[in-house]
């Protein structure tokens, strides 16, 4: 790993994080009081945003050097499979998987996938939760870049980290389009590398 490299908004693209942060709409006290959602579907629903936004999550400056220059040898993306996080993650991901022909990988909530799973707790604000993904859809040795939409404490991508690694996958990076960097959310994942297009 890259030692929780940051790299730079955008993927080195100014114009992107300012794009975002145009077409993103703030939503006071959703889903409780005091809470500012940052709702990104306006940007989603923009084809050449979410193209920019798509190009911009998958780019292979975003892994770790040595994925990096196995892109640059045309080797790839730097990664073999992508994994999104419900919900908005789903989005995301698939249009990633797609751009770079690759496939991909659902991490569920509790209780959503049929099959045998590895399951994976979480700390909310008032409890926990669980993601979980099915054990035969990450082999071992698999690079994955995990995306979604905010990384905010960290806690959901930790999740999403330890089930990749839990079945012998390999986390190149994550990759997120807002992180809100107050949270602390870069530091609870790290050491792996985090990207994102827009930090506020």
């Amino acid at each position: 790993m890259s030692g929780g490299a940051a790299v730079p908004a955008g993927a080195g693209d100014p114009s992107l994080d300012a794009l975002i942060a145009d077409l993103a709409v703030d939503v006071p006290d959703f889903p409780s009081p005091g809470v500012v959602f940052r709702d990104l579907t306006p940007v989603f629903a923009d084809g050449p945003a979410f193209r920019r936004v798509v190009e911009g999550l998958a780019a292979p400056s975003l892994v770790d050097p040595r994925a990096a220059a196995l892109a640059a040898g045309g080797a790839g993306p730097g990664y073999d499979l992508v994994v999104g996080v419900e919900a908005r993650g789903f989005l995301l991901a698939a249009a990633v998987a797609l751009d770079t022909g690759l496939g991909v990988v659902p991490v569920r909530k509790a209780g959503k996938l049929p099959r045998e799973r590895l399951s994976a707790d979480y700390s909310l604000e008032y409890g926990t939760a669980t993601l979980e993904v099915h054990t035969d859809s990450i082999r071992p040795g698999q690079r994955v870049l995990v995306v979604d939409d905010v990384l905010a404490t960290g806690g959901t991508l930790a999740a999403a980290i330890t089930l990749v690694e839990g079945l012998g996958g390999i986390v190149t990076a994550v990759s997120v389009v807002v992180e809100l960097a107050a949270l602390g959310g870069r530091q609870r994942i790290a050491p792996h590398t985090v990207h994102s297009l827009w930090s506020t």
